[in-house]
């Protein structure tokens, strides 16, 4: 086959340092821009990227040519130091190590973007911790809750 052909959807979804509450509606929107901005620089077409005070979600196309480990250290390293310079109390800020990574089926695009759409609404009653166990129950990952969050 003389041509490489690829089509992977990737629901990636990582926290802030200590899940601190640092993504505020003064700089939330231009976050999620520059996230996106970030993974077509690497040639991952963005397709939503939101997410809600101490997290991020990013449904995106990988590109053939990048794994998902070297996106999510593009993402974290370049919004890392981005934050930093927006607010001064954001001179700290950080994300925490390790990140979720999910495929996503052609058929459920629609139901991961409405998804991430709708973060502000899904958190009135449900943590980013539950939501992000019951992601790794979905997907039936194997997990010792000791490492998730440290």
């Amino acid at each position: 086959m003389g041509q490489s052909l690829v089509k992977n959807y990737v629901h990636i979804i990582f926290s802030t340092k200590n899940r601190q509450p640092l993504l505020q509606n003064d700089y939330e929107e231009e976050l999620y821009k520059y996230l996106g901005g970030t993974c077509k620089t690497h040639h991952c077409t963005p397709i939503q990227v939101g997410g809600h005070l101490d997290h991020v979600h990013i449904l995106c196309l990988l590109s053939k040519n990048m794994t998902i480990a070297g996106l999510l250290e593009e993402l974290k390293t370049d919004s890392s130091k981005w934050m930093k310079k927006r607010a001064e109390q954001l001179s700290k800020f950080y994300w925490q190590d390790g990140y979720g990574a999910f495929s996503i089926n052609p058929s459920q695009v629609d139901t991961v973007i409405n998804y991430i759409k709708n973060q502000h609404e899904h958190h009135t009653n449900k943590s980013f911790q539950d939501e992000y166990r019951g992601f790794l129950k979905k997907y039936k990952v194997d997990y010792d809750e000791r490492h998730v969050w440290g």
